[in-house]
């Protein structure tokens, strides 16, 4: 038996400063489990470009070759992996699932955002904005990410229940996996609508980028009501000069933290939760700088 136990973290990708965010909580609960027991060892590997769903799987499959103790993963969507997951956990393999869920029975715990309550969260800001009225459109991310698709179902269902005078647009297009397809996909449909519609809902880091990018460049800016998901440097400074009236904004330290602490302890023989919420907060630009908001959006990135 080894002196440490070697944990596989698989982010969805390795480039957005989201996934950075996870990797620091990972990295956060392996140095409080050094002194336990046995030390821990995070190996932390995910694709270059997100949505590279091929990439995904054969860095899964290079974990479970070279041996590992237990993974943590978030998955693209909720089926692509389950096989894969499946055949861990009859290699007595466990997993444990962040940010996104994965459709099967065989894993240790679920770490991340209630999805549907953060879409939910999001449609109250856009209709307080709009006062309950006008037509919205939903830029979806990609089919079958089980994450956006939770959020996107939540805000649509929020709006069509809760404000009959509100109405909810959506596009045969997605925005993609990068922020640059996404503003591909949000100047298509604005050249088109943009006459049409009242405000716009993104679901996650790259289509609200992207969606921000098309807007900035064209003469739209501050004229629709704009609500999105995720943080980064650029969106913050948008909120700020109010081009970005609401950014649901999620927890990704703790889901690293939780994700990597939930293996330990399930390796360990401990009980562990079936599913943690790690929560979602709106992010506006009377809250932007309060010392709890600041503390969520700048935690210490991985060295």
């Amino acid at each position: 038996m080894s002196d440490r136990f070697r944990i596989a973290v698989i982010p969805q990708g390795s480039t957005h400063r989201y996934w950075k965010i996870v990797h620091s909580g990972a990295q956060k609960a392996a140095r409080e489990f050094q002194n336990v027991d046995r030390g821990v060892e995070v190996l932390w590997k995910g694709p270059i470009r997100e949505g590279d769903h091929e990439e995904h799987k054969r860095i899964v499959e290079s974990f479970l070759r070279e041996g590992v103790d237990g993974i943590v993963l978030s998955p693209f969507d909720n089926h692509f992996l389950v096989r894969m997951v499946e055949e861990a956990a009859r290699k007595d393999v466990p997993t444990v699932v962040i940010d996104s869920e994965l459709d099967t029975p065989c894993i240790v715990s679920y770490v991340g955002t209630d999805n549907r309550k953060a879409g939910e969260l999001a449609a109250e800001r856009m209709a307080e904005v709009l006062h309950g009225r006008g037509a919205v459109f939903v830029q979806r991310y990609e089919k079958g990410s089980a994450s956006t698709e939770a959020r996107e179902a939540g805000f649509v269902d929020r709006i069509r229940t809760n404000f009959p005078s509100m109405r909810v647009v959506t596009s045969t297009a997605y925005a993609g996996g990068t922020r640059d397809s996404a503003k591909r996909a949000a100047e298509l449909f604005l050249s088109k609508n943009a006459e049409t519609i009242q405000g716009v809902f993104t679901p996650n880091e790259s289509s609200t980028t992207g969606m921000l990018m098309a807007l900035q460049g064209s003469s739209l800016t501050n004229k629709l009501v704009f609500v999105g998901f995720d943080h980064s440097e650029t969106l913050a400074a948008a909120v700020q000069c109010k081009q970005i009236q609401g950014l649901v904004v999620q927890d990704p330290f703790r889901m690293g933290e939780i994700g990597v602490k939930s293996m330990l302890e399930y390796l360990r023989g401990r009980d562990v939760p079936k599913r943690v919420d790690t929560g979602a907060i709106l992010v506006t630009s009377e809250n932007l700088k309060a010392y709890a908001i600041q503390n969520l959006l700048n935690p210490p990135l991985p060295e």
